[in-house]
């Protein structure tokens, strides 16, 4: 069986801890580009050499060349620049419109036969800047989000009620960002609905928690951003879509009547495989969780509305 090929765009702290936890599941050879090469050479280097230690046996290349590349199976986008003092928010969407459209251009060159996954935010738009890009079918881009909202959600209802997190299932709809949409109703610990277990108010505590989460560690962190829980996130689709694992994972993917939303990338359900997102799995929402959802998606379109005049 061939051995699978994972090209990680981005060799900052989001991509640097992918590639260690692709390497650590033996994923498959690794391709780390960045524009500073010393800085993914020596990344790759520092991980080859972590192998022994660990009990991996994983090929790591370090490289600015995207030649390199050539032949992927997925590449993971996580370039782009984070917002500055000054910089308004149209000037980082455009900055990085610019830099994921670049990077997808140049991978798909190179691996036509690739599935995309984009991880740079803000999310949604982003996603869509790379199908553009591409030129790919849409089942073959997809954007990481919901999976890493979800486990927030999942690690704030076990410390609210002193349980084990593997006890507890959540998952998250719509847009990555502050009108994103966790789902209380579908929301599980040990199989019992937590609507149950907790009260209304501290529901929304937790829900608020999560829809802040990003912003919650960065003023922790004061000089970075999360990347511990973002490349967990990014390893788990990688390995559902390279093994054919056929995971049900929340997922920026491209709705095209699903959920009533046509030709837009936002967060839903979907069935992971080797053929990128081969379905979105739809679920009855009331009236009150119909109306955020909504909401999402027109934020979401509107980004998407802001970018398209750079592409």
């Amino acid at each position: 069986m061939k051995q699978a090929k994972v090209t990680i765009v981005g060799a900052g702290n989001v991509g640097g801890a992918t590639a260690q936890r692709l390497a650590e599941k033996e994923i498959g050879e690794l391709v780390l580009v960045d524009i500073d090469e010393g800085l993914c050479k020596g990344k790759a280097l520092d991980l080859l050499e972590s192998g022994p230690v660990c009990g991996y046996d994983t090929q790591i290349v370090g490289t600015s060349d995207y030649a390199q590349t050539a032949g992927s199976d997925l590449v993971v986008i996580t370039s782009g620049v984070a917002r500055k003092p000054g910089m308004s928010r149209d000037d980082l969407l455009r900055t990085n419109a610019q830099i994921v459209k670049e990077v997808a251009t140049s991978a798909v060159e190179h691996s036509p036969d690739a599935i995309v996954l984009v991880v740079s935010n803000p999310l949604d738009a982003m996603t869509f800047v790379a199908h553009r890009a591409s030129g790919l079918p849409p089942q073959r881009v997809l954007g990481m989000a919901g999976v890493l909202d979800s486990a927030r959600f999942r690690v704030f209802i076990a410390q609210e009620l002193k349980v084990s997190v593997e006890s507890v299932g959540a998952f998250v709809l719509g847009g990555h960002g502050d009108t994103m949409v966790p789902l209380p109703r579908y929301s599980t610990v040990g199989g019992v609905p937590i609507i149950e277990l907790l009260s209304e108010e501290r529901l929304e505590k937790l829900i608020k928690r999560t829809r802040d989460g990003g912003a919650e560690i960065v003023s922790l962190l004061k000089t970075g951003s999360a990347f511990y829980a973002p490349s967990a996130a990014i390893a788990e689709m990688v390995e559902t879509i390279v093994k054919d694992k056929k995971k049900i994972l929340p997922c920026a993917a491209f709705c095209q009547g699903n959920y009533r939303v046509r030709d837009l990338f936002v967060g839903v359900p979907a069935k992971l495989g080797r053929g990128g997102v081969e379905e979105i799995i739809e679920i009855a929402l009331s009236a009150q969780e119909e109306k955020a959802f909504r909401k999402s998606v027109e934020t979401v379109r509107e980004l998407c509305r802001q970018v398209e005049k750079w592409l």
